[in-house]
């Protein structure tokens, strides 16, 4: 079983601001990485849009990935379950980015996932290379629009 190991991050220059976010994919000798910067958003969002970016570039269903993130945020949502109790409540009490959420749902369902946490900022190499990567397409030109960012 080959598993690809996905490491991602994302920031938000303002919070909410012009944001990105950073993905690296590596599964054996073989390592692409991804980023966008958009208009106006938040970090949060740009997290969990890393997670979606690096799922939406797997070319087969049905792969064991491992996806570090220093979100908590993501990471808490999906392994500790709120997720599904936000997803069977409708998202009751206005939890946040439905939508990001629920295009990450959908994908998941095509892939064996386990989130690990590690510490943002730190001395792992590719988190660290994820947040340049973020950081520069926050302040990067080419700007998308964040759709589904929704200010208070």
């Amino acid at each position: 079983m080959n598993e690809i190991t996905m490491y991602t991050d994302g920031a938000a220059r303002g919070n909410p601001g012009r944001g990105g976010y950073g993905v690296i994919l590596m599964m054996g000798e073989h390592r692409k990485e991804l980023s966008q910067g958009y208009q106006h958003t938040t970090n949060n969002r740009m997290e969990l849009m890393a997670v979606i970016a690096g799922l939406e570039a797997m070319k087969k269903q049905g792969q064991h990935i491992k996806i570090y993130s220093d979100s908590q945020y993501v990471v808490n949502a999906v392994e500790k379950g709120w997720l599904n109790t936000w997803i069977a409540t409708n998202f009751k009490g206005g939890k946040k980015n439905r939508d990001l959420w629920l295009r990450y749902y959908h994908l998941a369902k095509t892939q064996f996932i386990k989130f690990v946490w590690v510490r943002g900022h730190a001395d792992n190499p590719f988190n660290n290379r994820c947040d340049e990567l973020a950081t520069e397409a926050a302040d990067g030109g080419a700007l998308l629009v964040d759709e589904g960012y929704l200010p208070e």
